[in-house]
């Protein structure tokens, strides 16, 4: 195992060190590591709380700062945080409009922050969970699908519009609307190796490929021959739009995101591919976001996702944002 780590022990802790000074004036990391938070909370407004296991980021901590998150808690390399972790941040960033909880639909994820939001006292909390990917019905960590990289659609979105001062009620109809808008799918070329357990997840060969594979290194749908970027596309795309089953002129947002491996390159190769089945679909593709955004440690791959927007959601899109991983209109 090649790594640039001291130790599979402190490599997390030093990292969110490293990330707090980086971003000192977005952020400010909790005294005892539970949380990255916002540096400036909003009065009056409602608090979106994260959070997951590492080694997905910019997932989540990128994504704490103006028009996005308030706060996130980073569990240890892929395993869910724990609850007194979501307590801790809730208290440090509620200021009396109640906590939104965006959970992703994996196991550890859903029962701690539950635990958290029935342990949590004076605070009003309410919870959305992500379940976007369309690769299985349920995988090695989830009952049901699993929330992926259409996590970052709800939060950004959603975080627009607690920007704009709506109530808790009101953010928690809209996220479950953007959830109810959004699939993903992706793939893996090869695995990743977490520092703990110093050897990779899984192992491919070299003219294999995992198709619908987990942010975690779940398994997908099945393992395949390597194929075309098209091949791959056209596949991905099918699941995604069979699912979602999009009207005819509809507009959309399209994410390709890299799995922590892949060169921007390629990644953009798969805009291109993602798109022309989209027009094909008679789909019209007004917004796209391409990069590491969710990532799986150092694995090769990518995830496509689409969300289908309206005008409310494409004028939230667009608010200003500036977080770590995500800049504009600020």
């Amino acid at each position: 195992m090649k790594k640039l780590i001291n130790s599979p022990e402190s490599v997390l802790s030093e990292s969110l060190v490293g990330f707090a000074a980086a971003h000192a004036e977005i952020v400010v990391l909790d005294p005892a590591g539970r949380f990255v938070r916002r540096r400036a909370p909003r009065a009056g407004k409602v608090a979106l709380i994260s959070g997951g296991g590492s080694g997905h980021e910019p997932l989540h901590i990128g994504f704490v700062g103006h028009g996005m998150l308030d706060a996130a808690c980073p569990g240890q390399v892929f395993t869910s945080p724990t609850p007194d972790q979501m307590i801790a941040a809730a208290e440090a960033v509620d200021t009396g409009a109640g906590c939104l909880f965006v959970v992703k639909n994996y196991e550890g994820d859903v029962m701690n922050f539950a635990m958290a939001a029935e342990m949590i006292t004076g605070h009003n909390v309410r919870t959305i969970v992500t379940n976007d990917d369309v690769a299985v019905e349920a995988s090695t960590f989830s009952t049901g699908r699993r929330g992926v990289a259409g996590t970052l659609m709800v939060e950004k979105i959603v975080g627009a519009a607690a920007e704009e001062g709506r109530d808790l009620a009101a953010l928690e109809a809209l996220g479950v609307r953007v959830n109810e808008r959004t699939r993903s799918m992706g793939i893996a070329l090869t695995s990743c190796t977490v520092p703990a357990a110093g050897k990779p997840t899984f192992v491919l060969s070299d003219d294999e490929m995992e198709m619908g594979v987990g942010i975690h290194g779940e398994p997908g749908r099945r393992r395949v021959s390597f194929m075309s970027a098209d091949a791959i596309a056209a596949e991905i795309m099918s699941a995604i739009l069979k699912d979602l089953a999009p009207p005819a002129g509809s507009e959309c947002l399209l994410l390709v995101n890299g799995m922590g491996g892949t060169p921007a390159m390629e990644l953009y190769l798969m805009v291109n591919a993602a798109k022309r089945l989209l027009d094909a679909a008679g789909l019209r593709t007004v917004r796209f976001l391409t990069g590491a955004y969710v990532t799986s440690l150092e694995m090769a791959g990518c995830s496509i996702t689409v969300t289908l927007l309206d005008n409310e959601l494409l004028r939230l899109w667009d608010a200003a944002v500036h977080t770590a991983a995500l800049r504009w209109g600020a």
